[in-house]
């Protein structure tokens, strides 16, 4: 159905900047430069002088980003790895083949896996975190930090979602041992295809995986002295990338704006728990998505859709404790009724200001 207010409009981008677009193609393309070349490199410089991280790969995507750090973190095989019970299968899948047991556990108010539920779910076969930052928001890192101390846990981060977001001051996907980014299309700095980062701290392990994103080869010696995938990160797209990058703090700011209108005009509801708002003094939240726990769930997705707006529900509905896929924890949690109340509003920088009041308006008028 083609919505009058689309949950995303894929198109925008390149209608906004076909121009500068082609002239960057006509660039790339004219030098023969497509894979491993002078593009990649400075986009990948870009990032690491934006979050500090020291060391920054681009790979085919945010799964193989997953994957590959996970394999090389040199964890005991067949050990559990806790995840969130609301977060893609991607991050359940590459915790599965790099050789662990996923294991998924409860997510609290603000939607974001929660401490709590991590310490409950500890076994003497638990021996990794690999948090999912959703929604753009930073998970409570304190906590977090502190768990892993005190049990001896690596951790890792799934930050697809969350370049950009902070906790306290510091970027995500910097705190753990490494972490992922997605730059998917429908991210807020996204590409024209698949593709990811990796994002590190650590030289040894960014060693290693910068010879495992292209088939194990050393690019000193030219030999092939590990294991490896070929999962590089087109340069032709990194090029695309860094032109979009240099207005990504532009369209974070856009984002927090059009949250601040869906907060006023929906916090009076009973109805609806919102994510929480672009004031918290911990948090820097870039809302990749404006996720709300609603009551009615199907049937307001249903009324919004014959008024032609778009919504969206995560994963399909299904969380990844109810994955029918073997080698994963399916125990039920505490917030599995919530997920079934989770419906994502239509958040990009294609929106208007009216866009979004028409949005809450026909919310409004819904629950009278």
């Amino acid at each position: 159905m083609n919505h009058k207010i689309p949950f995303y409009d894929y198109t925008f981008n390149y209608k906004k900047n076909s121009s500068s677009l082609k002239g960057i193609f006509n660039k790339v393309c004219s030098k023969g430069a497509y894979i491993l070349q002078d593009e990649l490199f400075k986009f990948e410089n870009e990032i690491k002088n934006y979050t500090k991280a020291k060391y920054v790969l681009g790979v085919g995507n945010a799964t193989d980003a997953m994957q590959m750090f996970l394999m090389c973190s040199n964890l005991k095989k067949n050990s559990e790895i806790i995840i969130s019970s609301h977060t893609m299968v991607a991050t359940a899948s590459a915790v599965y083949f790099a050789g662990y047991k996923p294991v998924p556990v409860a997510f609290g108010d603000d939607l974001l896996i929660d401490p709590k539920s991590i310490i409950k779910s500890i076994t003497p076969k638990t021996k990794g975190l690999l948090i999912t930052h959703l929604n753009g928001r930073t998970c409570n890192m304190d906590e977090i930090l502190k768990i892993c101390k005190k049990y001896k846990l690596e951790l890792f981060e799934d930050a697809a979602q969350a370049l950009g977001s902070k906790y306290k001051g510091k970027y995500a996907g910097t705190f753990g041992l490494a972490s992922t980014i997605s730059l998917y299309p429908a991210k807020i700095l996204g590409c024209f295809g698949d593709g990811g980062l990796i994002l590190t701290n650590n030289k040894k392990l960014f060693s290693k995986l910068h010879k495992i994103r292209s088939h194990g080869i050393n690019e000193k010696t030219k030999k092939i002295d590990h294991w490896g995938f070929n999962s590089r990160l087109d340069n032709l797209q990194a090029a695309f990338l860094s032109f979009f990058f240099k207005k990504h703090n532009e369209n974070i700011n856009r984002r927090r704006n059009l949250a601040k209108i869906y907060h006023k005009e929906l916090s009076g509801l009973k109805t609806i728990k919102l994510p929480p708002a672009c004031e918290d003094k911990i948090n820097y939240d870039i809302f990749q998505n404006y996720e709300i726990i609603c009551e009615k769930r199907n049937k307001l997705k249903s009324f919004l859709d014959k008024k032609g707006i778009g919504t969206l529900i995560q994963w399909n509905g299904v969380k990844t404790n109810n994955l029918s896929l073997p080698n994963i924890n399916k125990k039920k949690l505490i917030s599995d009724s919530n997920f079934n109340k989770l419906l994502l509003l239509p958040m990009n920088i294609s929106l208007k200001d009216l866009d979004v009041k028409t949005v809450c308006n026909e919310i409004k008028n819904f629950y009278k």
